[in-house]
């Protein structure tokens, strides 16, 4: 009787795991170096590439869609494998029909100061340029593609998020849908404003410091800013300007700063790129209410509301989550609305 319990729980446990495989895709690791990259700030112009290749690719001749996804400030490609496990949520959202398969390019723009903001700087490279033109040239070339603007969708979180904004506003010829999962630095605001703690913090910190852990994350975020925004190469140790500084201890605004950094912000983009926005097939962003970065509901909002009253259609939303804690789980953001988002969007291989 003893044995027969234990063979029928063996059973159960066989058939329960069975369950919970899913197909699984591919994970391929490439190098592009990209002459856009050549820069004097000591960046690799050679970038690693991290691509999830769907289950079945190997064995038909089909194309795919492309979703290119920009990490956040501090992450990598790599991290988002080794870490979120993001191949593994692509098995189980296409396992699940929550997304046709589909080809997910994840480019390291993680920099001596843990983030390119996926901007063009005279110091540290064209970080926009290289995502929009070369990257994505480089995977037609080497992978079964849908080779237009219809098969390309854009996505990232926090930095990659605004990153995805701006690659629209870009490059609306090259990708049609975007989603930007709680994009940061939209405007030049709270923690970035004239009352950011950060400006003080990065006159009493060696360079060293501001990208030692987490401790300075402010800090390491303005001076990675100013290095992608207003990069001078006769300003170290950072060999960049800031919107604020603290001269004698006290709060000094550097208006012409300023105005580079509001220019180049997501928001302040937005007017000099109305028509580009109109051009998107589907646009979205998320945040969530309960935010540790009070930055990112405050400009998310702004953004839309900038987007509605220049009569750009696009789907803007606040779901009760903080910075990341709803991102890769199975009741989170990726899974059930921004796979989805571009399944409902994006050419198939099964409409090429």
């Amino acid at each position: 009787m003893k044995n027969s319990i234990l063979l029928f729980f063996g059973i159960l446990l066989t058939t329960n795991l069975g369950i919970a495989q899913f197909p699984e895709g591919k994970v391929v690791v490439k190098k592009l170096y990209s002459e856009l990259l050549e820069n004097p700030g000591g960046e690799n112009p050679t970038r690693r590439l991290t691509i999830y290749l769907p289950p079945g690719y190997d064995e038909n001749e089909q194309s795919y869609p492309v979703i290119y996804y920009l990490h956040g400030f501090t992450w990598s490609d790599s991290l988002m494998v080794s870490e979120d496990k993001f191949d593994k949520l692509l098995d189980k959202a296409i396992a699940l029909k929550k997304i046709k398969p589909v080809i997910v390019v994840m480019p390291d723009q993680h920099t001596l100061y843990r983030g390119s903001w996926y901007t063009n700087s005279e110091l540290t490279g064209k970080w926009a340029d290289f995502t929009g033109k070369d990257l994505v040239a480089f995977i037609d070339k080497n992978f079964r593609t849908i080779a237009n603007k219809d098969g390309r969708g854009v996505a990232g979180h926090s930095m990659g998020g605004q990153g995805a904004l701006k690659m629209g506003m870009l490059f609306p010829d090259v990708f049609s849908t975007v989603y930007a999962l709680s994009p940061a630095t939209l405007g030049i605001t709270e923690s970035l404003g004239i009352h950011g703690s950060a400006y003080r913090r990065i006159n009493e910190i060696t360079p060293e410091q501001v990208v030692t852990g987490w401790n300075e994350f402010e800090a390491n975020v303005i001076v990675a800013m100013g290095r992608a925004y207003s990069p001078n190469l006769d300003n170290p140790p950072y060999f960049a300007d800031f919107p604020y500084e603290y001269i004698n201890d006290e709060i000094v605004v550097n208006h012409k700063i300023l105005e580079i950094w509001q220019n180049k912000s997501a928001i302040g983009m937005v007017d000099d790129y109305i028509g580009n926005l109109k051009k998107l097939k589907a646009l979205k962003l998320d945040w969530g209410r309960n935010e540790e970065h009070e930055l990112i509901p405050v400009t998310c909002e702004l953004f839309s509301k900038k987007l509605e009253n220049l009569g750009i259609n696009h789907y803007a939303e606040e779901y009760i989550g903080t910075h990341g804690n709803k991102l890769w789980t199975d009741d989170g953001r990726a899974l059930n609305d921004m796979l989805p988002f571009f399944d409902t969007y994006l050419k198939s291989s099964e409409e090429n």
